[in-house]
């Protein structure tokens, strides 16, 4: 047998175990660590006759290293080693390892906390801090507190920062295996590449298979940039030894064994991958990378609660991990396809995912463990309070967890099921229904990649046609194909759940009119109102769309099981009709009927509505007849506030008031506040009862303001009003002249200059305290001079004024002493006409 680097230091891991319950293990990429550390631990006396389960992120992973390791014993897979994976499992009585996904560990835990008859728990490529794998050391760490003293935990990753994890784990021992790889070159690109990558990957590859020797391992972001690169290399003449072979977590077995597979004599094969391939598995023969270091991870956004799945640059370890692949045997070559300028904006880690993603199904775990705040346990990375905080209130809404946060009955079926809470909550509510077959299915379908391929790239996004092709795929309409590995592990899935919950295996009838109220269950924040164009509003505010007219996106209501959360209107991926009845037929708990009494800005005035309420949809509205008159006056003072000031007949008269009492108001602070805010804030003492039973615009029209805003003086107000600040001032001509108070600081007497003859002194208000600021015009109404002082303006500045107005006015009155002269509103006084 093959001596690999990690069986150096299985001396120091098994004493470190005898000591300690807990270690950390960091071995580099090939160095053995995930088939031989398990293997060498079975007969540790500590072990005694218990069981080792050890964790694997993926479930191609997890059945690999169960095979390789049983055929290393001589046995078949399910003696010796087996593995547990979402919905296939093959282990026996006899079976002492079992490798698991690491969503299975959590179910084992939630049945049986004290995990008896296991003995060590190995948590596998922890470096890809995945939320299952972070749960599961947290409750294991609190079992192992609480229950089992005795149980060993072991953390294994090959790009990991140990520190962290070892002082998580009660400053667990950390041995360090240097594995074994050989030099690779590696090479960047020049600059960074445009457009898609899927060109400048067939370009690489092509180098790759020129300049170097071996196979190629491809990493690229998922399953569609695999297949594009797929189809551009099957129209290239590569040669009859090269062979194309994608690899991803949703191909069916035998194609994943046939990537990893060694090539044949004379044989190379190009593997192109998603990042599944980056750790845990090996495949063999391969001497080049390609890296189009991109990868795809799921985000979650608090704000609108729904995941999207992004393309991120890789982080600098796993860059470095996928490079290792191609020194595990000999030399080898890499081929970045960046630049080693952008590699230093890469993280140096992955982000955990803990940290992005929806924390529903966390919350219910951590709530059917016991456990309300997260802060109770032992985590790397908490999760983050606000994420954490909408999976606990979509939980109360879906019935899993009570007003005070604790988990209800119907909470742990939905945890026994083990589907997401929301696909948990539809089939729940399916069964009694007589659909609970129909909710398994779309369960399953929504927990798969999308099975159809519409060859001329418009997707159809109604799912009732995925229903369909699961019963009769061969009932597609033309341009539509179904791939069929997705299909069967649909299937699967589906029967899976339906035997556990001993439903019937047959489809239930009526699927046309089930699947929308079903999938409402599921996402009721995503029943869809038609807004015409393909838009639509969900219950929870946000926009949606359909990216291209197809059937569905004339539905009157719809429900959007998937969609993107790009922009100010996420695009609709998969959705199912659904009719306003049935709405209220299966959803009435959830409809608020209110009676609204609001002002309109469209119309200017108060509508008075009756509407049935789903979130922000507006179900039914009608007339509300009889509407409460206080509520009435309530919407119209809101329109007023809404609208602003000027919505009111602001008379010269009712202006000058305004600006009166504004003046005094500047003076005493006890009087009231006219301001524009000032009379909003009081719009109920002072407007109210002169706009009783009005109810627009035009109502308003009608409304005496003097009137109202003398109601807010009182009687001793209104005559220190009139003293202090008066509407005119009477000058030497006779005439009542008004007074601007527009500007409290300096109000201004406009006055035609000729009209002042006589006047020694300036006009005064306030009890003669505050002289007026005169502006002294001409014949034609323009001020030629600003003053507040008259007397000084007769001394020094007339006679300068009347030799530039007397030429261009010279039938007017222009006297050598102002003072003597007789004041006059006229061209010249009458006895001088």
């Amino acid at each position: 047998m093959l001596k690999l680097p990690v069986e150096s230091i299985l001396p120091e891991l098994k004493d470190k175990l005898k000591t300690h319950t807990n270690a950390v293990l960091i071995a580099a990429p090939g160095a053995g660590k995930t088939t031989r550390v398990p293997l060498e631990l079975l007969s540790e006396p500590w072990l005694g006759s218990r069981k080792i389960i050890m964790l694997e992120p993926r479930r191609l992973a997890a059945r690999a290293a169960a095979r390789f390791m049983a055929a290393m014993l001589g046995e078949q897979v399910g003696e010796t080693v087996g593995y547990r994976v979402r919905s296939d499992t093959n282990v026996s009585t006899k079976t002492r390892i079992e490798v698991i996904t690491e969503g299975v560990l959590t179910r084992m835990l939630q049945s049986d906390p004290s995990l008896e008859g296991v003995g060590l728990v190995i948590f596998d490529e922890y470096h890809e801090r995945s939320m299952q794998a972070d749960l599961g050391l947290a409750l294991c760490l609190e079992a192992q507190a609480v229950l089992r003293e005795d149980l060993r935990l072991l953390v294994m990753s090959a790009t990991l920062d140990a520190a962290p994890i070892a002082a998580l784990m009660h400053d667990a021992p950390v041995i360090v295996s240097e594995g074994r790889s050989f030099p690779v070159e590696t090479r960047y690109l020049s600059r960074r590449p445009e457009g898609r990558i899927e060109p400048v990957v067939v370009r690489e590859i092509i180098r790759g298979l020129s300049e170097g020797e071996g196979d190629l391992l491809v990493f690229l972001p998922g399953a569609a940039e695999i297949r594009r690169v797929e189809s551009l290399l099957a129209g290239m003449n590569l040669g009859a030894n090269i062979r194309v072979a994608p690899l991803y977590g949703q191909m069916p077995q035998k194609a994943q064994d046939r990537a990893v597979a060694p090539c044949g004599p004379g044989e190379r094969k190009i593997v192109l991958a998603t990042s599944i391939a980056e750790s845990s598995l090996t495949v063999e023969g391969v001497r080049i990378v390609v890296d189009s270091g991109l990868m795809r991870v799921p985000r979650f956004s608090p704000r609108t609660g729904m995941t999207r799945l992004e393309t991120v640059p890789v982080s600098r370890a796993s860059a470095d991990q996928r490079r290792g692949r191609a020194g595990r045997q000999a030399p080898g070559l890499c081929f970045r396809l960046w630049t080693e300028q952008e590699e230093r904006n890469f993280a140096q880690y992955t982000t955990p995912e803990i940290l992005e993603a929806d924390l529903a199904p966390l919350a219910l775990e951590l709530a059917a463990w016991g456990v309300s705040d997260p802060e109770q346990l032992s985590w790397l990375d908490p999760p983050p309070a606000a994420a954490y905080s909408q999976g606990r209130n979509l939980l109360k809404q879906l019935g899993a967890l009570d007003a005070a946060g604790a988990i209800t009955a119907y909470g742990r079926r939905m945890v026994e099921l083990g589907m997401t809470p929301r696909l948990a909550h539809m089939v729940l509510q399916a069964i009694p229904l007589g659909y609970g077959g129909l909710a398994c299915e779309l369960a399953a379908l929504l927990s798969e990649r999308d099975m159809l391929r519409f060859e001329a790239g418009v997707p159809d996004a109604d799912l009732r046609l995925r229903v369909e092709a699961l019963a009769r795929p061969e009932a597609l309409p033309a341009g539509v194909t179904v791939d069929p590995s997705i299909r069967q592990r649909v299937k699967m899935e589906a029967k899976h759940w339906k035997h556990s919950l001993g439903l019937p295996l047959q489809q239930e009838a009526a699927i046309a009119e089930a699947c929308g109220w079903l999938l409402a269950y599921a996402y009721p924040d995503r029943i869809a109102q038609r807004r015409g164009g393909g838009r639509y509003l969900l219950s929870s505010g946000r926009g949606a769309v359909f990216g291209t007219q197809q059937p569905l996106s004339y539905a009157p209501y719809a429900v959007a099981a998937e969609l993107d959360d790009q922009g100010a209107e996420s695009r609709i991926h998969l959705a199912a009709p659904l009719d306003a009845d049935v709405i209220y037929r299966h959803h009435a708990e959830r409809i608020v009927t209110e009676d609204t009494v609001a002002w309109d800005g469209g119309s200017q005035s108060v509508r008075s509505r009756r509407c049935d309420r789903l979130g922000a949809l507006v179900l039914r509205e009608e007339p509300l007849s009889n509407p409460d008159p206080d509520k009435w006056l309530e919407a119209l003072l809101d329109g007023i506030a809404e609208e602003g000031l000027t919505i009111l007949p602001w008379t010269k008269g009712a202006k000058q008031l305004r600006q009166r009492m504004g003046y005094m108001q500047r003076h005493h602070p006890d009087w009231p506040d006219v301001s524009e805010s000032g009379l909003i804030a009081g719009l109920k003492h002072w407007l109210a009862p002169h706009v009783y039973g009005m109810r627009s615009r035009d109502d308003l029209q009608r409304v005496n303001l003097t009137v109202a805003l003398e109601s807010m003086l009182s009687w001793p107000q209104k005559q220190a009003l009139d003293e202090s600040v008066p509407t005119h001032i009477v000058v030497p001509s006779g005439s009542r002249i008004p007074v601007d108070y527009s500007d409290p600081d300096a109000p201004v007497l406009a006055v035609r200059l000729q009209e002042l003859f006589g006047l020694q002194e300036t006009p005064r208000i306030a009890g003669g305290k505050v002289p007026l600021v005169l502006h002294l015009l001409s014949p034609a109404q323009r001020p030629v001079q600003v003053t507040r002082d008259l007397a000084s303006f007769w001394r020094e500045a007339y006679f300068e004024v009347k030799k530039d107005l007397k030429g261009r006015y010279p039938k007017h009155y222009w006297p050598d002493d102002p003072l003597a002269a007789i004041p006059t509103h006229r061209a010249k006084p009458r006895n001088q006409a």
